[in-house]
């Protein structure tokens, strides 16, 4: 925990200077590693997948490989606690798992160059490869956030934070846009498609990867944990098999009941009349059966002795029950509720966004460059000026101004739904609703990190980004039926309404934090 820095305040000289500090640049360059992998998984390789002739519904499954961002909080309490062998001696707990994840992307990649798609028994090593870029991204990930989080003090995350979503965009820009130039300079089009082409595109996205591992090199060790590691080289290495036997268990489950679920849809389709609602219903009852699978296979390995119960305690539920330990049981709702609830505005609306654009007249060419260009621009420069703010006036003062901007410019969207077709006000409505995105990003994600007690911090951030938007995407998924009921005027007033009890909510949670601070000091 980092309460204090919460509510820290710095000069204005003291907190631009922040911006050119070392750790700021190395996140930047970490950024950038995170955000290259996601889209060779999905636009891009739905692409090269188009090009060398595959069905759409093939295509389409290859999203799935992008699931282990979902649950990486899964396997994040491994990453607190399993050293890995020669590595975390030499380099620290943080850098080694960011070196075995980075090595796993970079390899990742190169399986997928090395697979023709238009080759049936290749595009099964294609799969493979985007499946371990999947989860070797998500450790990433993981393992990104535990070195911020340890690296500097709350007040500084915002800086952080700005660095690391400025390097992301980046990274996404060029596994994206750059990834398409490349395809298409080796010689690869829908009408002529050309495998050497996508192979070297691949390769050089490989070789990008390596800017990760430069900063892996670059930073320090943020925390000596040597003394940690009490437990048996047998005892980690039956917590990591039971991992891999339940997250084994999960999949063969999913797999073999496939059929049977798809019959089940058609069944309750046919009898509800809503096929939408049957295959939500079938897949939820679905999933609670394979982690219930999950937990019988979870508990035969600490009854055969394959695991450790006392470890397997100490990794996923000691995190949760320290957390409650920390902050009480009420103010530990009350932060469950803010940070579950805090984005809940912006992401309801930022699904209907383009959407509207084009119902508004404005041609994909506009959109692109006004939201991808333009917006991705304005949102860099908002993280940055999130993470100043932050420094200068204290994190929950930022947090608090970061959701009142947000229910202001949805409100703006009115504006533009009736001056129709005009670029000078969607520009304007772009440029406010993505600045303000990005300082309130920078100040959440600061607040979450100095919520995270240090002895778990991968497990319990994993956690914290997980329920950030596990609500307001359930709720996004309304959107379309929400607007066809109130009407786009309608829409706007209300995720500007739903975001009005977040401002009630941080000044509770700013409160209760102060008062936990002053009773433990």
């Amino acid at each position: 925990m980092d309460i204090k820095s919460l509510e820290a305040q710095h000069g204005w000289q003291e907190s631009f200077k922040a911006l050119f500090q070392r750790q700021v640049f190395y996140m930047l360059l970490l950024g950038f590693s995170a955000g290259l992998p996601l889209l060779l998984i999905f636009s891009s390789l739905s692409l090269w997948l188009g090009e060398a002739g595959i069905e759409k519904s093939a295509v389409t499954y290859f999203s799935w490989a992008a699931l282990g961002y979902s649950f990486k909080f899964v396997w994040a309490p491994l990453i607190d606690c399993l050293p890995i062998p020669v590595l975390t001696k030499t380099l620290g707990l943080r850098r080694s798992w960011l070196l075995v994840a980075q090595a796993g992307i970079i390899g990742a990649i190169c399986l997928m160059a090395s697979a023709d798609p238009s080759n049936q028994t290749e595009l099964t090593w294609m799969a493979i490869g985007a499946v371990l870029l999947g989860f070797s991204a998500a450790t990433q990930d993981i393992s990104i956030d535990a070195y911020r989080i340890e690296a500097v003090s709350a007040d500084m995350q915002g800086l952080m934070s700005s660095a690391y979503i400025a390097g992301y965009r980046i990274g996404m820009i060029v596994a994206g846009a750059g990834a398409l130039y490349f395809a298409s300079y080796f010689g690869s089009s829908k009408s002529e498609y050309d495998y050497t082409a996508w192979y070297y595109t691949y390769l050089v996205m490989a070789l990008f990867g390596l800017i990760g591992v430069m900063a892996t090199f670059l930073i320090s060790e943020p925390i000596k944990r040597e003394s940690k590691f009490a437990h048996t080289p047998r005892q980690y290495s039956g917590l990591l098999v039971s991992f891999l036997v339940c997250v084994a268990g999960f999949i063969v489950f999913f797999v073999l009941s496939g059929d049977l679920s798809s019959q089940i849809k058609h069944m309750l389709a046919e009898t509800l009349h809503n096929k939408v609602l049957s295959s939500f219903i079938v897949e939820l009852l679905r999933l609670g059966v394979a982690l219930f699978v999950v937990f019988i296979l979870g508990r035969a390995c600490i009854v055969s002795g394959v695991a450790n119960r006392e470890m397997l305690s100490d990794s996923y539920i000691a995190p949760v029950k320290q957390f409650f330990d920390d902050y009480g049981l009420k103010s530990a709702l009350l932060l469950l509720a803010l940070i579950g609830l805090y984005r809940i505005s912006d992401i309801v609306l930022g699904v209907m966004s383009n959407i509207f654009y084009q119902d508004l007249g404005f041609s994909k060419i506009e959109i692109a460059n006004a939201v991808k260009t333009f917006g991705l621009l304005m949102t860099i420069v908002g993280g940055f000026l999130g993470g100043v703010l932050a420094m200068r006036l204290g994190v929950m003062r930022v947090l608090f101004l970061g959701a009142l901007l947000v229910v202001i410019t949805n409100l703006l969207f009115i504006v533009l739904l009736y001056s129709g077709h005009n670029l000078y006000v969607m520009y304007t409505v772009v440029a406010a609703d993505n600045l303000v995105a990005g300082i309130a990003t920078a100040a959440f994600v600061a607040f979450l990190s100095g919520l995270v007690n240090i002895q778990f911090t991968a497990m319990q951030y994993a956690i914290f980004s997980s329920l950030m938007t596990l609500l307001p995407k359930a709720l996004a998924g309304y959107s379309g039926s929400i607007v066809e009921s109130i009407g786009y005027t309608g829409f706007f007033i209300f995720t500007g309404l739903i975001g009005l009890p977040i401002l009630v909510l941080v000044v509770l949670a700013s409160r209760s934090l102060t008062l936990h601070e002053q009773k433990t000091s």
